[in-house]
């Protein structure tokens, strides 16, 4: 059994669409592709390196995999090598071949597939982006391990990390860092079920059963 892990750039309000530039993904009229290139420090691309050095199959949804194969065989930056010549995973309803070095194309049942390739024995299976994929994911409560680097910014619209279906859950804090730019690099891991609890009186007041009971009027 091996670790399914997702790794993604988000906004403070959770916003994961196009943070590499604006041609990633312009749909939904989404304006502000590139968001996250102008708080990339050192910091980060020692995190990065780390993460990049350990042993992974990539998980891609379709978009991500298109960005990817688009860029990274003609780039010269570090992790290049080990993007390309990583075994990926591509899922996707209309792709009928995948052209990237060493990929596998997932068509059908993909949550079927994925518990499969969890089953297996092997490295941890990275998702980077696809947003798509990770609602998926997220619904059928497939994740093992988020790292997320959360960016010190809002903007208001675009795709989510977190969107309808996600399954609630409790996480625990693994590791955290903070970069000079201010963004925080988080990991998490799933932590059962939400264990709620309430600080309000064990009598409540006068006034706490009006409020109340205007709430449910208003409903």
């Amino acid at each position: 059994m091996r670790k399914l892990v997702v790794n993604t750039f988000a906004t403070l309000d959770g916003v994961m669409q196009a943070p590499g530039g604006p041609p990633e993904d312009p749909s939904g009229g989404f304006s502000y592709g590139g968001w996250s290139v102008n708080y990339w420090d050192d910091t980060m691309n020692e995190l990065m390196g780390e993460s990049m050095a350990q042993p992974s199959e990539l998980l891609l949804g379709r978009k991500t995999y298109e960005i990817f194969a688009a860029h990274w065989p003609y780039s010269t930056e570090p992790g290049a090598d080990q993007l390309n010549s990583a075994k990926k995973y591509v899922v996707s309803r209309t792709l009928d071949k995948v052209d990237w070095n060493n990929s596998m194309l997932i068509k059908g049942d993909a949550v079927q597939e994925i518990r499969k390739l969890k089953a297996q024995d092997g490295p941890e299976l990275l998702v980077h982006g696809s947003s798509n994929l990770i609602q998926t994911l997220l619904k059928h409560n497939l994740i093992d391990e988020y790292r997320l680097w959360i960016f010190p910014l809002v903007i208001g619209n675009g795709k989510r990390l977190f969107g309808q279906g996600t399954v609630p859950a409790n996480l625990k804090l693994k590791s955290c860092k903070t970069s000079g730019s201010g963004v925080i690099m988080a990991f998490y891991e799933p932590a059962g079920e939400i264990k709620i609890g309430t600080f309000e009186l064990a009598t409540p007041s006068a006034a706490e059963l009006e409020r109340r009971k205007k709430l449910e009027a208003e409903e």
